[in-house]
């Protein structure tokens, strides 16, 4: 099911900024080794290459590049953009035909060893053609096709932030493959490949400090790039991020020509300083010099540090840390000496006083620590003024209770979630503890109602029944071994809230364990018998699900929500349409809590044909999208169908027993096309509050 296309991946950083005329410049070369590769495909990842072959080398490959810190705001205007080669070999006046595209992920990650690891990657919806002329003489540069729709695409993502990794994707164009190949060298500094972009804005950018910044100090200037047509800047700074949104009176600091503004010091606004532990927001409309052209300005932040200790390690709630742990932090705002309490018993921790002082933010607890065993520590900072008492933080040391799912602190839980863990090295039993009360689960023992008692060694799993909406719940496993004196061992509390929405599936559950996710929605591929489940042929349809090349048999980088999503492969040129469908358990009642609205995530591939997309329900009752060109989306599209569509088609919503998706025209099949398609976060909604 994988298209052979030769992708060329370019993640890209900063190497220089300049300001021209009208905008500015930022050129971007190679950084590290590991960030010029080839994925060859089926062949594996080539990660030191010492040319870069596109768009083929003994078959086609896939050639990303890797650069960091690209210093481009987000709402920039892409004036133009390009990619600068050197060549290392001399090749003739063969015809390339390639496509630039990016990858469309707000900061892109490094490139890794597994195969695939390049081409796999999303890309942008926004396509370049490049068609390179001979390249004849080595060591000369050449330059490829604008880009700047691609960069734009990247740049105005959610999540993209000043500084971020830049990812663009050259591919072999399918509708007129290359004959030739070019050679590019491959290699950091001046003969590498090389990122130019040229931008502008209306809109303020470049802030001072950095939107997200961590500052510290207690008054601030702050500055920023001013618009290329503002003459005046409206100015909104706060504590209260709602004051500055909704432009309130109480936020707004006044019109003026300059693009700076001090904070924090008497005269200014916050004349008595900025308060330690409290994050500012701040915005900047650019006006024009007719007085009313206005252009609103980006939502900026930054933190005072607190004056407490912040930011331990390990992180707080840890588990599987090592007895000989190092502790640190980060020291609190201003703090000279800090004074550190640590014990296996919260109470003792959190009272504790008269400890010692020390001047370096590291303690390495007295050892060995024992295997299995929740440790608790506190840090007070003191700035030769006052002495300011931390949090308790905990962590838990290797072989004990852990792997909790729902992990702790989940969110959009199913209702009807099973929880599971894995058992500590010491244990012979668990004992389970379970409720919606936090300090109830936390203090309960044998004798409370949360205690819903023992399971075996082996058998690490506990169902709660149907859970309630939108409530948070809390559990602890203590670990039991009654031929051990220290038994039983006390769990770390652990809690998790369910959705306030019905999951019909979030494709979290698959895996290879006699739990493939083709088992569950059935395709046309079919599988063998499995235990006492008999052989299924197929539903005669072009569809395939799943991903053989990952472990959980899902797609494991083009996911909506989670770390999974499902893959649908279809193929309409001989079986006419496709089709994967589902045998419902829960839920079942598509009434429950008043629910309207099915939701359904999905996501396309510009390459794919353009068959109709469609939902079907009970077999029969089908609902198609309303872009016949769906399937062409290439990024992650929500579905909102109001179930009274499927009601008016005859079925009983109180009792749906099915839900498939498909490609193409379920009623009347037709030949057409084949395409990749990803499924994720399938909902049901009440209305809206």
């Amino acid at each position: 099911m994988c298209r052979k296309l030769i992708l060329f991946v370019l993640v890209l950083a900063l190497a220089g900024t300049n300001v021209v005329l009208g905008g500015m410049v930022v050129e971007i070369g190679i950084v590290n080794g590991n960030d010029s590769v080839e994925d060859q495909l089926d062949r594996g990842m080539y990660m030191d290459s010492s040319d870069l072959e596109f768009p083929n080398d003994g078959g086609l490959q896939v050639i990303g590049l890797r650069f960091l810190n690209v210093e481009v705001p987000k709402g920039a205007n892409i004036v133009k953009a390009y990619i600068v080669f050197t060549v290392d070999e001399a090749t003739g006046p063969e015809v390339v035909n390639l496509i630039i595209e990016g990858e469309l992920v707000p900061d892109a990650p490094a490139f890794a060893s597994t195969d695939y690891n390049v081409s796999g990657r999303t890309r942008t919806a926004a396509q370049v053609d490049w068609q390179p002329e001979a390249w004849p003489t080595t060591g000369i540069k050449k330059q490829t096709s604008d880009i700047s729709a691609v960069i734009q695409e990247i740049i105005s993502q959610e999540g993209w932030t000043i500084g971020n990794a830049l990812a663009i994707i050259i591919s072999d164009n399918p509708k007129n493959p290359s004959k030739g190949n070019r050679v590019a060298v491959s290699s950091t500094g001046a003969t590498g490949a090389l990122l130019h972009i040229e931008f502008s804005s209306k809109r303020a950018i470049v802030p001072d400090p950095a939107d997200g910044a961590m500052y510290e100090d207690t008054w601030a200037s702050l500055s920023w790039t001013a618009g290329e047509t503002a003459a005046t800047h409206d100015v909104y700074f706060s504590d209260n991020l709602a004051d500055v949104e909704a432009s309130a009176e109480s936020a707004f600091l006044g019109n003026q020509p300059g693009a700076f503004f001090v904070v924090g010091f008497p005269g200014m606004p916050f004349p008595d300083g900025l308060v330690p532990g409290t994050t500012y927001y701040w915005r900047v409309d650019e006006i024009e010099a007719d007085g009313t052209t206005k252009h609103e300005g980006f939502i900026w932040s930054f933190t005072v540090p607190p004056k407490t200790a912040y930011n331990p390690n390990p992180p707080d709630s840890a588990e599987l840390i090592d007895t000989d742990v190092k502790l640190s932090w980060t020291a609190g705002f201003g703090a000279k000496l800090h004074t550190v309490y640590f014990g296996d018993n919260f109470d003792d921790v959190s009272n504790a006083t008269g400890g010692l002082p020390q001047g370096a933010a590291t303690y390495i607890p007295r050892g060995p620590l024992k295997l299995a065993k929740t440790y608790y520590w506190r840090v007070d900072e003191f700035d030769a003024i006052a002495t300011y008492k931390g949090n308790v933080w905990s962590f838990t040391t290797q072989g004990a209770v852990g792997s909790p799912n729902p992990s702790n602190g989940a969110v959009d839980v199913k209702q009807t979630t099973i929880l599971t863990w894995s058992p500590s090295v010491y244990a012979a039993s668990h004992q389970v503890y379970f409720g919606d009360d936090k300090e109830a689960v936390k203090n309960a023992d044998t004798s409370s109602p949360e205690y819903k008692g023992t399971k075996a060694l082996g058998s690490e799993s506990y169902d709660p029944g149907k859970l309630l909406w939108n409530t948070t719940y809390y559990w602890r496993i203590d670990e039991v071994n009654n031929v051990n004196p220290d038994s039983p061992w006390k769990g770390p509390l652990w809690g998790f809230t369910t959705a306030n929405f019905l999951i019909v599936d979030d494709f979290e559950d698959y895996d290879v364990g006699n739990n493939e996710i083709w088992w569950s929605w059935k395709d046309g591929l079919g599988y063998a018998a499995h235990g006492k489940e008999p052989a299924y042929a197929g539903n005669g349809t072009g569809a395939a699900v799943g991903d053989e090349s990952t472990a959980s048999y899902c797609e494991e980088t083009i996911v909506h929500g989670g770390s999974q999503a499902m893959p649908l492969f279809y193929d309409n040129s001989v079986l006419k349409y496709s089709e994967a469908q589902k045998t419902l358990t829960y839920p079942r009642d598509w009434t429950e809590n008043g629910v309207t609205t099915l939701t359904i995530w999905f996501r396309g591939d510009s390459a794919n044909a353009a068959e109709t997309l469609y939902v079907a329900l009970n077999g029969t009752a089908v609902i198609s999208h309303d872009n016949p060109k769906a399937a062409q989306i290439a990024t992650w599209t929500r579905w909102n169908i109001d179930l009274k569509a499927f009601a008016d088609q005859g079925v009983n919503l109180a009792n749906v027993n099915t839900i498939a998706l498909g490609l193409g025209n379920k009623k009347n099949p037709a030949v057409g096309g084949s395409g990749t398609m990803y499924f994720d976060d399938i909902r049901l909604y009440p209305p809206a509050p």
